[in-house]
């Protein structure tokens, strides 16, 4: 399979549907392991925001799910003459923690497979624990781990960890997403890499810009809005 009908097949040509992975391009093993890890983690998210969570919380986890998908219609440029859109999963986990961020990026992804068409249904396992899981979880927890370094209650921690951690959850979700192609045997490892991680090299500039921006807001107008957020209200500089 040459490079060119890689990119056409799996969306590429048209970055905004990039890592929405149609039904039929993942082996059967992978699409079980996929679903199994996807369920699981949906499954103890569910229990933790039961557990844990204010009722608050639920109101917000609805205006962060409206937003994410609102904004995920929106394409920025990208070079080659393509766009991509945010994917949002980083944004979530810094407003809502991983957990309840999970189930958000969940219902939004079930919601554009089954109404949208983006992504097959079979393979939504796969596509939630890409876009929507990693960003959480692994997005979450490099920015916690950054603002700890840099100063958990300052804008600067904040910024660059958002920052940082958003891109690098678009880059390593594009690599997670190529391995599953290449192990199925869809298109060679080598040719899945270096197509989706080059691409996603720079769309995860724009996801990182949209969620530091939208952060930005929200530490400006309502701190206490963010997901672990400062112990008091510190100006911004």
């Amino acid at each position: 399979m040459t490079n060119s009908l890689f990119l056409r097949l799996t969306g590429i040509s048209n970055p905004s549907l990039a890592m929405h992975i149609p039904d039929g391009f993942l082996s059967l093993p992978i699409v079980l392991l996929t679903w199994a890890a996807t369920v699981i983690l949906v499954t103890l998210a569910l229990n933790k925001v039961q557990k844990n969570y204010k009722e608050q919380t639920v109101a917000l986890m609805g205006v962060c799910g409206a937003f994410i998908f609102a904004t995920q219609m929106i394409n920025f440029p990208i070079p080659g003459g393509t766009s991509g859109h945010l994917l949002g999963g980083t944004l979530a986990g810094v407003l809502l923690g991983p957990w309840a961020a999970s189930l958000v990026m969940s219902v939004v992804f079930i919601v554009q497979a089954v109404l949208f068409q983006d992504g097959g249904i079979s393979v939504l396992g796969a596509n939630i624990f890409n876009m929507g899981l990693i960003g959480t979880f692994f997005g979450y927890y490099l920015y916690k781990t950054i603002r700890q370094l840099l100063g958990y209650n300052s804008w600067k921690g904040v910024s660059v960890g958002t920052a940082v951690a958003a891109w690098t959850s678009v880059v390593i979700a594009s690599l997670v997403a190529a391995f599953q192609l290449g192990l199925s045997g869809t298109v060679p490892l080598t040719v899945a890499i270096a197509a989706m991680v080059s691409w996603h090299i720079f769309i995860g500039i724009g996801e990182s810009i949209i969620t530091v921006i939208a952060v930005s807001y929200i530490w400006r107008s309502r701190p206490d809005l963010i997901y672990d957020g400062p112990r008091k209200v510190i100006s911004r500089g």
